[in-house]
Parts: structure tokens; C-alpha cells; sequence
């Protein structure tokens, strides 16, 4: 998952930085309204997590925009107003999901999940194909029921693979699930994880379309 949190505080900003990516999640990092209407205008999240005080605005007027402009990213708002009326505003103006500061980061993370599964149209947590089984809760892959033990970034191709499987996932989609803005990209490295993938679930699971991008390979292609 790709998520963008919009947070003027750099210690809780770093903290959730930090914290989701040990849930495999790639995290971009904006302090104002305006870099959040930036961000949201060139770039694709899985979801946003958004502070209500910013200093340039309101976390509410960006959320706003983006419901005007039919952005349906599911928005958590995170944010130290906590009062009734404000989890109401904040439900009523478009977002998905509200939670108060101070926060535990494990319940951030399985919100963001469920906001994510909601998105997606999936009722269950975990990602079924064939015989491969995958977890983003805990990152449990299992394959024919036997554990796979894969590094970070070839949970994220595998799930973004799972998520739509047969079909095709572009190579810089794979890169928007992988890397964050502050992030080097190196060359060939989406075709590298791929790779790695491959020799862990099986070659002929993955199939390349070549200058378009992977996808998982049903029976009948």
C-alpha cells in the first residue's frame, strides 16, 4: 500500500513514516494543504491519512477537494479533535474513518487496511489465488500451505499481483508500491524483485508483457 499522510508535526509524522512501513506500507510525507492538493493531483495512493489543523488550512478543506473533485482515496482522519461533533463533521464531509491523537501505530495500520479491503470490494483480510495464500496483516505468504519467507519488497509485487489478479499491473505502478518519493529507483529494479519472486513461487506463476507490465498468470492464458 501507498499512503500519503498529511501531518505538520514532524515527530508524529516520522513516527508514522516509520512505523507503517514495518507493515509494508510505502508512506509519502506532506506538513501543509498545499503540498497535500500537490501530492494528490500527480500521485495514486491506496489511502491518506490526514490531520484536521494544518497551517496553511484545514485538513477538512483538502478533503473536501478532493470529494468535489469525485477523489474516492479513502481518507482516515487523524487528528487531536476528538469531540463528537467533529468525528461527525469529519464522517460527514467525506472521510472513511476517524481516529483520535494520541493513537496506537498497529490500530493506524489495520484501519488503513480495512479502509483499503472496503476500497477493493474484498470482505476478507486475506489474499487468496490459486494455491498461494497472503497475509497483509501479519505478511504470511504460504504457498500449497507451506511458508514463503520474502523480503519486504517482494511482499509488496506479490500483493499488488494478488490484489487484481490476471490482470496487468505496470511496471510503474509496481514502482508507486515499492518506493516513496525520497527514494531512489534504481533501473531494473521492479524486474529484479520480480525475479526473486519468481524463484520463490514458481517462474510460470508470473507472466510478462513486455513493455507493459506483470500480472499473475491464470490457467487458461
Amino acid at each position: 500500500m501507498r499512503i500519503l499522510v498529511v501531518e505538520d508535526d514532524p515527530l508524529i509524522l516520522n513516527g508514522l513514516a516509520m512505523g507503517l512501513s514495518l507493515h509494508s506500507m510505502v508512506v509519502d510525507g506532506v506538513n501543509n494543504c498545499e503540498d497535500a492538493h500537490a501530492a494528490l493531483a500527480t500521485t495514486q495512493f491506496n489511502a491518506v491519512v490526514l490531520d484536521w489543523m494544518l497551517p496553511d488550512g484545514s485538513g477538512i478543506d483538502v478533503l473536501r477537494d478532493m470529494r468535489s473533485r469525485k477523489d474516492t482515496t479513502p481518507v482516515l482522519l487523524l487528528t487531536a479533535r476528538d469531540a463528537v461533533e467533529d468525528r461527525i463533521r469529519g464522517l460527514d464531509e467525506g472521510a472513511d474513518d476517524y481516529l483520535g491523537k494520541p493513537f496506537d501505530l498497529d490500530e493506524v495500520a489495520a484501519r488503513l487496511r480495512a479502509l483499503d479491503r472496503r476500497a477493493a470490494g474484498r470482505s476478507i483480510p486475506n489474499l487468496v489465488w490459486q494455491d498461494l495464500t497472503l497475509n497483509p496483516a501479519t505478511m504470511e505468504v504460504s504457498l500449497e500451505s507451506k511458508p514463503l519467507i520474502l523480503s519486504r519488497r517482494e511482499f509488496a509485487v506479490l500483493s499488488a499481483l494478488m490484489e487484481r489478479p490476471g490482470i496487468i499491473v505496470s511496471r510503474s505502478q509496481l514502482e508507486g508500491r515499492l518506493y516513496g518519493w525520497q527514494e531512489d529507483v534504481g533501473s531494473n529494479a521492479v524486474e529484479v524483485h520480480v525475479h526473486n519472486l519468481r524463484t520463490k513461487i514458481g517462474r510460470q506463476r508470473i507472466q510478462t508483457l513486455r513493455g507493459i507490465g506483470y500480472r499473475l498468470r491464470s490457467e487458461n492464458i
